[in-house]
């Protein structure tokens, strides 16, 4: 696999073995490009997997995603039965702001993602998006799946 044997004379001519042979001192690089983009496909389908669990309905928008920062940005969910969850941890909403102020002094970037349920009312939401800005988050975005209706005519 990594090492051969490389003529004296460069094979211009025929000959027996009998001469002598070096060792080729060259390194093959191929199993370690093989084993490195093997690596890599791996971790580019596992790393969608690795976001926040928690199950919501999301209701459907037409708007693009957002761009992606350095740091993990910070989720906060609304579930359809009212639960209030930072990343995966339940959260009391009279606890809320405390929490949110702790977590906005650890962090540099004040970049949060807001997640409710399709059943959630609308004032609920903005009670969370309240808080949110009261804790010290005021880039707030509001996740929805992609693929929902849009007010453009045109496309009819």
């Amino acid at each position: 696999m990594g090492a051969g044997v490389v003529q004296k004379d460069g094979g211009a001519k025929r000959r027996r073995r009998s001469g002598r042979s070096r060792p080729m001192s060259e390194i093959n690089v191929t199993p370690f490009v093989d084993v490195m983009l093997v690596l890599l496909i791996i971790f580019m389908v596992a790393a969608p997997l690795v976001t926040v669990g928690v199950p919501v309905e999301l209701p459907k928008t037409a708007a693009g995603a957002l761009p992606a920062d350095q740091e993990e940005p910070l989720t906060v969910t609304v579930t359809s039965t009212g639960a209030v969850q930072i990343q995966t941890t339940e959260v009391a909403r009279d606890a809320l702001i405390q929490r949110l102020r702790g977590i906005a002094a650890e962090r540099s970037s004040d970049r949060v993602f807001l997640r409710a349920d399709g059943a959630v009312a609308y004032s609920q939401v903005m009670e969370i998006m309240g808080a949110l800005n009261a804790g010290g988050f005021s880039n707030i975005g509001l996740v929805t799946d992609i693929g929902g209706p849009t007010l453009d005519n045109e496309g009819q």
